[in-house]
């Protein structure tokens, strides 16, 4: 969901404000649907407001892949509890970036 990175942008410029900053940070519309397409199969979906693709892994996500599923059914819940609610996720930018090997992001 877009509301982790936007999460992101808003610390980071709250932080900056708080410090007597400008903020700077800008929110790119990201925004992640993930759509089940059949047993155990998901195609994960993710861009900006300009519709540019802002994928997280470095692979096809438009393929459907159980991967995604387990990602949405397993993974998501406790990073959402865990870490939104907490505080310390601030959406897959930095994940991106780290994965993308050299790519353009």
């Amino acid at each position: 969901s877009g509301i982790n990175a936007e999460y992101g942008v808003l610390y980071r410029n709250v932080r900056r404000v708080m410090q007597g900053k400008e903020p700077t940070a800008d929110y790119n519309g990201y925004t992640s649907c993930p759509l089940t397409v059949g047993d155990d199969r998901l195609v994960l979906a993710e861009f900006g407001y300009d519709g540019k693709i802002l994928e997280t892994f470095p692979l096809n996500q438009a393929k459907p892949m159980w991967m995604n599923y387990w990602l949405k059914k397993e993974f998501m819940p406790p990073l959402y509890w865990h870490g939104l609610i907490r505080g310390t996720w601030r959406g897959p930018g930095t994940i991106r970036k780290a994965l993308s090997l050299g790519m353009a992001s």
